[in-house]
């Protein structure tokens, strides 16, 4: 299996013959509501070309640093779309044309290959929650979780072990309202329902620098060697790794080699 990470929340996933782009930011700022002020998120560098034959893409929120607007429109809206329904809203505005809204707890078939499960995500207001993925590639049994903002299901032991998890480590806190990002509170629990092979952190990764009234109050807490450390304790063999931006990285699973 095959992964490349972009920064931020932004994967490239290999499986099997199937390529799927998840939660992509590839090009241009990131910037929420249009207010460069408030937030901003830039990359060292854009950019040059966009991957090639992607076969599906993937996206677990209908905000900006998940359904990223300038990236969605350069891609080819024919390519088939997997999306939580406030992300179904962002992509069927710029023009895709084949949008499943996929709610938790129902599937999604990709080429007869890969099956994608929506399962609870983030909840972003007392009505709306967001959406996690389980991936499994169905000859083969590889699985794979996603979920960017630390809120991992219960209903994940049923699925376990899972070979590979990507969900943040760290929290990201602001002031009075708490964590918008709970990595650091839950990963360790994570890891225990999932009992993966591989865990590879996501959200705060990427050499991505930002600006912004937002950012100067976000607060960072706990790290990748304090996760390493919370594994260990609890005898998890769980190998956690931080991927190169833009490299393609191959995980070895024990179940391939």
């Amino acid at each position: 299996m095959h992964l490349t990470y972009f920064g931020a929340n932004s994967w490239l996933l290999e499986l099997g013959q199937q390529k799927i782009l998840i939660d992509p930011w590839l090009v241009d700022s990131l910037i929420f509501g249009n207010l460069p002020w408030f937030f901003q998120g830039n990359k060292p560098e854009a950019l040059d070309t966009l991957p090639e034959q992607i076969d599906l893409i993937l996206l677990s929120q209908g905000l900006e640093d998940h359904a990223h607007r300038p990236t969605l429109k350069q891609l080819d809206k024919t390519i088939p779309v997997v999306a939580s329904t406030s992300a179904t809203q962002v992509v069927k505005q710029l023009g895709y044309t084949q949008v499943t809204s996929l709610p938790p707890g129902e599937t999604f078939i990709l080429g007869n290959q890969i099956e994608i499960r929506a399962m609870l995500g983030a909840p972003l207001g007392p009505l709306q929650i967001e959406n996690s993925y389980l991936l499994k590639q169905l000859d083969s049994g590889t699985s794979v979780y996603y979920e960017p903002h630390g809120y991992p299901p219960d209903e994940l032991k049923n699925y376990a072990p899972i070979d590979i998890v990507i969900s943040p480590v760290v929290n990201l806190e602001l002031p009075l309202l708490g964590p918008i990002i709970q990595g650091n509170t839950t990963a360790l629990q994570l890891a225990q329902l999932a009992q993966p092979q591989v865990f590879l952190p996501t959200a705060a990764g990427g050499d991505v620098t930002y600006t912004g009234i937002l950012d100067s109050l976000l607060r960072v807490s706990g790290s990748v060697t304090e996760f390493q450390s919370q594994l260990a304790m609890h005898n998890l063999s769980t190998q956690v790794i931080e991927p190169p931006p833009r490299e393609s990285l191959e995980v070895m699973l024990k179940n391939e080699e």
